[in-house]
C-alpha cells in the first residue's frame, strides 16, 4: 500500500543553529526527503541561520557532506541539486543586533513563516526577542522549539511566560520526536478507529502497562548536559509521559489538536505522586570495553542513567491497572515499545500444563515500527490441546511499504505539521507544566538524599531491583530483547 503525498502550502521556514549536529543529522536530511518526495511545493525556502560566517555556497556544500554522512542512499539523489538550490544561509548572532535585517530581507511576505530554534535553550529568549522586534513574529509565523522545556516546574513556566510574550500559544510548536513516529499516530487509530480494543482499554480488561525505552548508548558527548539532567528529567519527564498520555487518554470529541491535548493533559493531572519504594534508579558502571558513566561524564556522579518506576492514575478507567516505565542508557537493546498486557481469563477450560498467558497488544515503537497482538492458539499436532501464544504481527514496513520504501521519519512529519499548522502531535504549554509539577518533587527527594543510583552492568537490562520492582506485583518486564532489532 502507497502512502500518499500530500503537498503543504508555499512557505519559508528558518532553521536557526543549522550548523549544529540536529539540523545536520535529522532536520536537513528529513526536508531533502519531504522534498524528494514532492511534499515540499516549488517556492518553498530553507534559510539556513548560525553564528558562524559563512555564505550560502559553503552552507550548501556543509548540507552536501551531511547528507552523505547521515542519509547516504541520497547523496548521489538528481533531486539533491535541485533541493540545494532553494536554501540560503544568513549568518547571525542572536545576542547581536546585526544580522536580523539580512534575515529579513531573505524572506518572502505573503507565505507561511515557520523557526526551528534548533538551538540551546539558552538562546531561545534571545530569538523570540529578535523576531519580535524585527516584523518576524507575526501571525503567519510559527516557532519550533526542542526540549528540554525547562529544568523544573518554575524554569518551564519562565520559558513559557517569556515565549508567550511575543507569539500566541497557536503559534508555538514544542516538539516531542516520539510523537510523530508512525507507531504512536497508529496507536490512535487502533483505539479510536476500530470497535475492537476500546470495550477492553480498561481496568477491568487490562492487568498493566508497560512503556520501555532503552538505549544501547552512553551519554559521552552530552556529558555536560545529562549530568545535570539525568533519565528522569531527560526521557521521563517528556517522552516516557507523552507515550502514557496516548494510551491512558479518553477519546477526544474529535481529532483536534486542543481536544487531543485537554485529553492527554487529564492524564497528567491523574498520575498520583510515586511512593520511593516504586521507583529505581540505576547507573551504568564500565564492562568489557565500555566505558562506565563517570568516565563519560569525567567524574564521579549520583546523577541517574536508568529509571523504572510504578505509576498509578486516580481515575475511573485506571483505578487499580499499574503502569511500568522503564528507561536507561547502555542497556541490552536499542528498543522502544508500549506493552497493554491484559488479564488472564478467568477460568480456563483446558486440561493444559500451563495455564492460557495474558493477551498482550505491544506497540513497536523503534526500531521496527509495528503492532503486535499476542493470543493463545492450539499448538499444531496430534496428542491433544496445547496452548501456545504467538503474535498477529503487522511490521508497517512490510504491511505499508511498497517496494521497500521507508516511513517517513519523525521530524520529516512533524516539520510537515508545522507548515500545516497542525498541533496535535506537539505539546502545550499547560501540558508540560504540569508534567513538570508531578515529577519535581521525585527529583527533590533523590537531591536531598544521599542515596546513590545502583550500578548496572553495561549491555544488561538495568539494575536488579527493577525486576524485584515486577517481581514483588507477580508481575515481569518483557525482555529488552523481544523487541526486534530489524
Amino acid at each position: 500500500m502507497a502512502s500518499r503525498i500530500i503537498p503543504v502550502e508555499d512557505f519559508d521556514l528558518i532553521i536557526f543553529g543549522a550548523t549544529g549536529d540536529l539540523a545536520r543529522r535529522k532536520i536537513l536530511p528529513g526536508l531533502l526527503r519531504r522534498f524528494i518526495a514532492g511534499q515540499m511545493p516549488p517556492g518553498a525556502r530553507i534559510v539556513g541561520s548560525a553564528r558562524t560566517d559563512m555564505d550560502a555556497d559553503t552552507f550548501r556544500a556543509d548540507i552536501r557532506a551531511a547528507v552523505a554522512e547521515y542519509d547516504p542512499a541520497r547523496a548521489d539523489h538528481p533531486e539533491l541539486d535541485r533541493f540545494l538550490s532553494v536554501i540560503d544561509y544568513v549568518p547571525l548572532d542572536a545576542n547581536e543586533p546585526g544580522g536580523w535585517d539580512r534575515l529579513r530581507a531573505a524572506l518572502r511576505p505573503g507565505v507561511i513563516r515557520a523557526a526551528y530554534f534548533s538551538v540551546a535553550p539558552g538562546l531561545f529568549g534571545a530569538l523570540a526577542r529578535g523576531m519580535a522586534e524585527h516584523g518576524l513574529a507575526d501571525g503567519d509565523t510559527r516557532i519550533v522549539v526542542e526540549k528540554p522545556f525547562g529544568h523544573d516546574l518554575a524554569s518551564a513556566r519562565a520559558l513559557n511566560a517569556m515565549l508567550s510574550g511575543h507569539f500566541s500559544e497557536g503559534q508555538i510548536y514544542r516538539i516531542d520526536h516520539y510523537l510523530g513516529k508512525e507507531t504512536v499516530q497508529n496507536l490512535m487509530a487502533v483505539r479510536f478507529a476500530n470497535i475492537l480494543f476500546e470495550p477492553l482499554w480498561n481496568a477491568h480488561s487490562v492487568d498493566h502497562v508497560q512503556i520501555t525505552v532503552a538505549e544501547t548508548v552512553g551519554v559521552a558527548g552530552r556529558g555536560d548536559y545529562y549530568d545535570k539532567a539525568g533519565a528522569m528529567r531527560d526521557m521521563v519527564q517528556n517522552h516516557l509521559l507523552q507515550l502514557l498520555c496516548m494510551i491512558a487518554m479518553e477519546p477526544p470529541y474529535h481529532f483536534d489538536p486542543d481536544a487531543v491535548r485537554d485529553e492527554k493533559l487529564k492524564v497528567l493531572r491523574a498520575l498520583t505522586p510515586v511512593d520511593p519504594g516504586d521507583i529505581v534508579r540505576g547507573q551504568y558502571r564500565a564492562g568489557g570495553d565500555v566505558p562506565g558513566y563517570a568516565a563519560d561524564v569525567g567524574h564521579s556522579s549520583r546523577t541517574e542513567s536508568f529509571v523504572a518506576l510504578k505509576v498509578r492514575l486516580a481515575n475511573w478507567r485506571w483505578q487499580g491497572t499499574p503502569f511500568y516505565l522503564r528507561t536507561g542508557k547502555r542497556l541490552r537493546a536499542r528498543a522502544s515499545e508500549i506493552a497493554v498486557v491484559f488479564r488472564t481469563p478467568p477460568h480456563s477450560i483446558f486440561d493444559a500444563a500451563e495455564p492460557p498467558q495474558a493477551n498482550e497488544l505491544v506497540i513497536r515503537l523503534q526500531p521496527d515500527e509495528g503492532i503486535d497482538l499476542k493470543v493463545m492458539i492450539k499448538e499444531p499436532g496430534p496428542g491433544g490441546m496445547r496452548l501456545v501464544q504467538v503474535p498477529l504481527d503487522m511490521s508497517f514496513a512490510e504491511a505499508l511499504g511498497e517496494d521497500g520504501a521507508e516511513l517517513p521519519d519523525a521530524y520529516e512529519r512533524l516539520i510537515m505539521d508545522v507548515i500545516r499548522g497542525n498541533q496535535t502531535l506537539f505539546m502545550r504549554g499547560d501540558e508540560v507544566e504540569t508534567a513538570w509539577a508531578w515529577t519535581d518533587p521525585i527529583v527533590a527527594a533523590w537531591e536531598a538524599g544521599a542515596e546513590r543510583p545502583q550500578p548496572y552492568d553495561a549491555g544488561s537490562a538495568g539494575p536488579e531491583a527493577a525486576a524485584e520492582l515486577m517481581r514483588r506485583d507477580g508481575r515481569r518486564w518483557r525482555g529488552i530483547a523481544e523487541v526486534r532489532t530489524g
